[in-house]
């Protein structure tokens, strides 16, 4: 199953994230897809707010992970877009955030296609497309496979 909303404003793609987080249940993994300035980051702002979180966002191109605490869960905020492959994260210890069994939170990750195979068995996908300057269709589904079921 996939939603699929159309957002025609910063504020709005902040509203529809709010609104998401405000229904999920901890321990998640979620990827965020999308070009360069499709709002990822923005998303985040507001899913973060949604959980009560009062840090301020942004993203973490050069740290790769920023950690934000004091909501409904501790998000776990990775920008992956300047590692190579799975292995650099592996380096890192990032594969640790990613074990649902011991995730105490939740993990949205930026540019994870540069880390095939690094995410865990299922996971939320949100795929923001530009539409023009200020709307973007947000797709937000399940992927991945438990068992014998295949998302």
């Amino acid at each position: 199953m996939q939603i699929e909303v159309i957002s025609n404003s910063v504020e709005q793609t902040k509203k529809i994230a709010k609104s998401y987080a405000q229904s999920i249940k901890s321990p998640v993994v979620i990827s965020l897809v999308g070009d360069l300035g499709a709002g990822k980051t923005t998303f985040t702002k507001g899913f973060c707010e949604g959980l009560g979180i009062k840090d301020l966002v942004t993203s973490p191109t050069f740290t790769i992970m920023n950690e934000y605490t004091g909501g409904r869960f501790t998000v776990y905020h990775f920008d992956m877009y300047r590692l190579s492959n799975k292995e650099e994260a592996l380096e890192l210890g990032f594969d640790e955030y990613f074990d649902l069994r011991k995730l105490k939170g939740i993990c949205i990750v930026e540019w994870a296609e540069n880390v095939k195979g690094l995410l865990p068995a299922l996971y939320v996908e949100i795929n923001l497309i530009k539409i023009n300057e200020n709307s973007r269709k947000i797709q937000i589904g399940v992927k991945g496979w438990v068992g014998w079921w295949k998302f």
